[in-house]
């Protein structure tokens, strides 16, 4: 029993001792530069791991309430940043979290390795308000190591004047395409050596966010004490308007700032609103056309579809022969021979049988349609004169 109790406190003292011996190895973490000189610090559970596996996060010294994105990043120390911006950190495995009210954070990352050989930091950096990041040592196990390129001498660069953006908007732009500028500004070298193909970072801003690092290489050498030139393009996304600041920055120090307000691509908008317009427009004749189609036809009256002076019809009436009443024919005496009669049509005569308007003074008898025994005819020489005896 004895033994058996012996037995299990000699496991349980050897547990303890191996746990004490891995406290150092697992408890201590890796402190940001920042933290030396009272800015924002980040500590690591392990200062090793692979991958596949996580590494817990903690920060503190932060703005209250900042965006925080947390990434694995190679060929980077604390030291000198991360060496190609972004590039070399894997931004599809990164976090990201929120500060307190008191600037803390503590966030769990899954350890995935870098698209660039180690050294290798897990890099903290703020996304919205002010710029501020830091850097812990982080050794990815089974990830190949590289030694950093060297540092060109002592040399320091620095702006000497005012920067300034050249370039304008053209007709793209105004529907929608990005706007493209050159930030130019001159640079002399302060050091003691030369400066050879210098790498800025170049970022863009809009609002309370966080400007977004690219690295710009200028090809060229600055001497000691001497000055140059530089242009470096500098782009928005699609459709971007408002207000931006481009921020230039080189050995981890911002050297300049520059605002860039950039107009609205009214293009678009017009663009929608005769959209908006034209396409119910062509629905709605489109519509109107299948109903036309669809429904049936009505055997109604024509309709004329055009409208016009209408002229009042005319008809042509040739003249006819006249007819004239025909008196009652009287019958001819036995014996005598029939009158001859024209023929009808025959001009305007009137034909013999034809009845003649009757004076007042003559019978009906005696008038010039009568028959040749009614007819008055001139007094003869021999015959007796009306008036009576003398």
């Amino acid at each position: 029993m004895v033994r058996f109790v012996g037995g299990r406190a000699r496991t349980a003292v050897r547990a303890v001792a191996v746990a004490l011996l891995l406290v150092p190895a697992t408890g201590t973490a890796a402190v940001s530069l920042g933290s030396a000189a009272g800015g924002p610090a980040v500590r690591l559970s392990t200062s090793e791991a692979g991958a596949g596996g996580s590494v817990t996060v903690t920060g503190s010294g932060w703005r209250p309430g900042t965006l925080l994105t947390l990434l694995v990043c190679g060929r980077a120390v604390p030291s000198r940043g991360v060496i190609g911006g972004t590039n070399s950190c894997a931004n599809a495995d990164g976090r990201a979290v929120t500060t307190d009210a008191k600037g803390d954070f503590e966030k769990r990352l899954p350890v995935t390795e870098p698209p660039a050989p180690c050294p290798c930091v897990v890099h903290v950096a703020a996304v919205t308000g002010g710029q501020a990041a830091a850097d812990a040592v982080l050794t990815v196990a089974g990830h190949p190591v590289e030694p950093l390129p060297k540092e060109s001498g002592a040399g320091r660069l620095a702006v000497l004047t005012d920067t300034r953006l050249d370039g304008s908007g053209g007709v793209l732009t105004w529907f929608g395409a990005p706007p493209a500028r050159h930030l130019v500004f001159t640079v002399g070298n302060l050091g003691t050596a030369s400066v050879k193909d210098p790498v800025f970072q170049l970022g863009t801003s809009h609002g309370v966010f966080a400007p977004q690092w690219e690295d710009q290489q200028w090809r060229g050498t600055v001497a000691p004490g001497g000055k140059a030139r530089i242009s470096l393009p500098v782009e928005l996304a699609a459709g971007a308007h408002g207000d931006y600041t481009v921020s230039l920055r080189y050995g981890g120090k911002v050297l300049a700032e520059q605002p860039w307000g950039v107009g609205r691509p009214w293009g678009v908008t017009l663009f929608w609103i005769l959209l908006a317009v034209v396409v119910p427009a062509a629905v709605f004749r489109i519509g109107m056309a299948v109903v036309d189609r669809v429904r049936p036809r009505r055997p109604a009256r024509r309709t004329r579809r055009h409208r016009g002076l209408r002229l009042p019809g005319f008809t042509l009436r040739l003249p006819g022969p006249r007819r004239s009443r025909t008196a009652p024919s009287v019958p001819a005496p036995p014996g005598s021979a029939p009158e001859a009669t024209e023929p009808a049509g025959a001009g305007n005569r009137t034909p013999r049988n034809a009845t003649t308007p009757t004076l007042p003074w003559f019978t009906p008898d005696d008038g010039p349609g009568g028959t040749a025994e009614g007819r008055l005819s001139a007094p003869q020489g021999n015959s007796p004169t009306t008036k009576g005896n003398t």
